[in-house]
């Protein structure tokens, strides 16, 4: 699994015009699925990414984590993050698994991040043309991927 993780002051995912999905301080994550991805993957980065010490305590130091200060999570689906860009021009995703093998997982990250955050995930919708807006606070970006294990 490949996860981009943005520390944001606010997310959300639009469809059709209408926001079906909002947070404010937290972090919005875009997350890619491949078949060689299972329950290890899911268990491992949704642990790592409720940990990470990304917001800044009282000294303003990057020292604590979503769940230190109860922050929000907004997590989507994003196949073109397991893109080829090797060849040409034109990006190819046949590393990206297929929606009967992706929707199963992406449904059971979604779950796991509640279990580890003891909250409710937001989500965006698996296979929609979604819009996603962010204030990306800081700006911190990290990314990530399970199977090199940072």
């Amino acid at each position: 699994m490949k996860a981009v993780i943005q520390r944001v002051s606010q997310a959300s995912v639009t469809i059709n015009n209408l926001v079906v999905a909002k947070i404010q301080v937290g972090l919005l994550v875009l997350v890619g699925i491949e078949d060689a991805d299972n329950q290890e993957d899911i268990c491992w980065l949704a642990s790592k990414i409720a940990g990470l010490r990304i917001f800044s305590d009282e000294n303003n130091i990057m020292n604590l984590s979503l769940k230190d200060i109860g922050g929000e999570i907004l997590v989507v689906s994003q196949f073109t993050l397991h893109a080829a860009t090797k060849k040409g021009n034109r990006p190819s995703y046949i590393k990206a698994s297929k929606p009967e093998i992706a929707i199963p997982m992406y449904e059971k990250f979604i779950k796991q991040m509640e279990v580890e955050l003891g909250k409710k995930v937001q989500t965006g919708q698996f296979g929609a043309d979604m819009k996603v807006s962010l204030v990306n606070d800081g700006p911190v970006t990290i990314i990530i991927d399970s199977k090199n294990k940072e």
